[in-house]
């Protein structure tokens, strides 16, 4: 269900069930998670096989939760996209095809989501008198505004690319998102490393300064660039 491989500095994470768009179950999101946890590369890149990113969660594992079984799922699955978001490095998540539910909040994780131009996006959770439990209420607000998250959450509508786009959903629109992994990975990693790290950080500003700080330091020690600049 979970393919995981190396290009070059990119490591690559294959959501691989297009029988099921990719749907997670219980397997998949440990799977996934041994795949984030166990990649070591300065770029990890996220995306789903066949015509699908990933439908969320499998609706037929849903359809039998009782109420602990659900709320221990909703936590496995926040558990999976807080390993994304804190990953030591770069996270990209390529969407092509239908992003939905889980699969929205698996990109919502990702530090940049790149999407292709037949890329969709939908919570719809709420038309099943549900809603996406794996982050996406507290993300999705941070990332395109407490209305706009509102009105995506509550109408359960489908978002194109090219909406998604001008919402700031998605940073970019591409034939192939991994290209975009590609060119980031070209980069210095410890420069990679340190901006992704540095950009997510939440620390009160004087905080988040002294941080940048001490991590330009660390690199300008590390780097070659006298020597680049003669």
């Amino acid at each position: 269900m979970i393919r995981s491989a190396a290009d070059g500095r990119v490591r690559v994470v294959t959501l691989d069930r297009p029988e099921r768009r990719n749907a997670l179950t219980n397997e998949g999101l440990y799977d996934l998670a041994d795949a984030v946890l166990d990649a070591e590369e300065p770029l990890l890149y996220l995306e789903g096989a066949g015509e699908a990113f990933c439908a969320g969660a499998d609706l037929d594992l849903v359809a039998d939760l009782d109420r602990q079984a659900a709320y221990e799922f909703s936590r496995r699955g926040q558990r999976v996209a807080d390993a994304i978001a804190e990953y030591d490095g770069a996270t990209i998540a390529g969407v092509d095809g239908a992003a939905r539910g889980g699969g929205v909040e698996l990109a919502l994780a990702c530090d940049v989501r790149v999407a292709t131009p037949e890329a969709t996006f939908a919570e719809t959770g709420v038309s099943l008198g549900l809603f996406g439990a794996w982050g996406g209420t507290a993300r999705l607000p941070e990332l395109v505004g407490v209305g706009v998250a509102q009105d995506i959450m509550l109408s359960g509508r489908t978002l194109d690319a090219s909406e998604a786009l001008r919402m700031g959903l998605v940073s970019r629109v591409v034939d192939d998102p991994r290209d975009v992994a590609r060119e980031i990975a070209a980069h210095e990693p410890s420069a990679v490393r340190a901006i992704a790290g540095l950009v997510r950080d939440r620390s009160p500003l004087d905080v988040a300064q002294e941080h940048e700080a001490k991590a330009f330091a660390e690199l300008i020690g590390a780097s070659d660039l006298a020597n680049r600049n003669r």
